[in-house]
């Protein structure tokens, strides 16, 4: 045992984001949110806490070709669509973060993975590492009771699952080395508290610590822990930087609760691919998985109306048809209005100026709504061309064709640029019975799943749709 000593050094750490400045200062410099700093010491224990001696000890360094990768292979859970966003499962001895708002359906989510994980690995024989053993439940937010009902509302089994209330984190990772779980769920990591450290639970140092410590008890009992993370009023997860660096991997719940449909997400992890989606519904007996969200999003679609086109965007390996409704009206105000829902604003106002410069459909003095149904979220450029021809439809009050779906995007100067994965998003638009669609000419060649007509520019993409002012003259 080795006793670190360093001269203690006052800093102020930000509660939501963990930035550090030399002095107090009102709003943070990091995320920008008001009285979030509190003093922290750089060497030495805060102020209040007691300082624990530093244990070091010396992992003997192994040939690359003596490791058994084996141990990390993800195993699954039960539930597809958190499968899918893993890449398979959890791996044992990782520790995963999720974040999401309050009330999405986080603590829904994981009973329901806690459940099937118990009933999928109950049986399995000891010479699969990780595999045997049982579920354990930590709810700090919750009494175990209060969990017990919600297991008995979903319906689910709870045989194999143990349920702590300990809010001590000595307690839980004492509870991890007796019984032994394959996963462990911490509900939420802003709640547990080391009791080394007087500071109050969820406060910068906390969190820190007890992420670390949990990380290290995941590893050496091979125990897959799941993390439950808050998240602040602007959507990011709560707490310091430092606490998505220690986890393996970091998923993002969220979603529309008047519509019912929840999104899954990979922010980081270190077993996989990031950016596959995964797309659930509540429903009375907790989130069902949805298989089809194309079919799903496009089900109340109204084809007979003005501002109404079909985007076909690529979330990780799986291509889905989103409806972007698109809604120009007058305006009085010196300043149009620009809204966007389920869309970059910025993006949209620089779509709406290629519109106006480079097609000439003035919509500079109007204002714009722009939405994408479902309660999804558009984050790559192949849904531009979509926007545009939305936009322009209502404008020039002309409904798009039903059975056309658009993909590409468009750069400044109103060229359409090729779309990645173009034979995925074809093909799935055929699954749906869609007919044509519209796609940059660089993506116009060879044998494709539907047939498609290449545009090399918005205008002539506008003209091919018939939303050019020749065409709504003749009509």
């Amino acid at each position: 045992m080795i006793f670190v000593m360093a001269k203690p050094r006052a800093i102020y750490e930000c509660t939501t984001c963990g930035d550090q400045v030399p002095k107090w200062v009102g709003r943070c410099t990091g995320c920008g949110h008001w009285n979030t700093y509190i003093e922290s010491i750089i060497g030495g224990a805060t102020p209040g806490e007691v300082a624990a001696p530093a244990f070091v000890s010396h992992m003997p360094a192994t040939l690359l070709s003596e490791l058994d990768t084996t141990t990390v292979r993800p195993k699954p859970t039960g539930i597809d669509e958190f499968d899918r966003v893993l890449g398979g499962g959890l791996v044992p001895g990782s520790i995963t973060l999720l974040g999401g708002e309050p009330g999405v359906g986080k603590s829904t989510l994981l009973s329901q993975v806690a459940a099937s994980w118990a009933g999928a690995h109950s049986g399995a024989g000891t010479a699969d590492v990780g595999a045997l053993g049982d579920t354990l439940c930590v709810s700090a937010e919750e009494s175990p009771q209060q969990v017990s009902a919600r297991f008995e509302r979903l319906g689910l089994g709870g045989a194999s699952v143990h349920v702590g209330g300990d809010c001590n984190l000595d307690g839980v990772i004492a509870d991890i080395g007796r019984l032994g779980p394959s996963l462990a769920i911490i509900d939420s990591i802003q709640t547990v508290f080391d009791p080394v450290l007087a500071s109050a639970p969820g406060s910068v140092a906390q969190v820190r610590q007890c992420a670390h410590r949990l990380a290290l008890a995941a590893r050496k009992h091979h125990c897959a822990i799941v993390l439950v993370g808050q998240v602040t009023k602007d959507g990011s997860l709560a707490g310091p930087r430092v606490l998505e660096h220690l986890v393996d991997s970091v998923l993002s719940f969220d979603g529309e609760r008047e519509l019912g449909l929840r999104v899954l997400r990979a922010l980081k992890h270190r077993f996989g691919a990031t950016g596959e989606l995964g797309v659930f519904e509540m429903t009375g007996q907790g989130l069902t998985t949805v298989d089809d969200p194309s079919g799903r999003m496009l089900t109340d679609r109204h084809t007979d109306v003005a501002g109404s086109s079909v985007a076909v965007t690529i979330e990780g390996r799986r291509a889905v048809l989103l409806e972007v409704q698109g809604l120009v009206v007058a305006s009085s105000a010196p300043a149009p209005r620009r809204s966007a829902q389920g869309f970059d604003q910025k993006r949209l106002s620089m779509l709406l100026a290629v519109l106006d410069r480079r097609v000439g459909i003035a919509v500079s003095a109007n204002d714009v709504y722009l939405s994408v149904v479902g309660g999804l979220r558009i984050g790559e450029p192949g849904a531009d061309l979509a926007v545009c021809a939305a936009v322009a439809s209502s404008s020039l009050d002309r409904p798009l064709p039903a059975d056309v779906a658009i993909i590409g995007e468009v750069g400044l100067a109103g060229e359409l640029r090729s779309a990645s994965a173009v034979d995925r998003r074809l093909a799935e638009a055929a699954r749906l019975g869609f007919r044509k669609a519209v796609v940059p000419s660089s993506n116009a060649q060879g044998d494709t799943p539907l047939p498609v007509v290449g545009a090399s520019t918005v205008a002539e993409a506008v003209t091919a749709l018939r939303l050019d002012r020749a065409a709504v003259a003749a009509a």
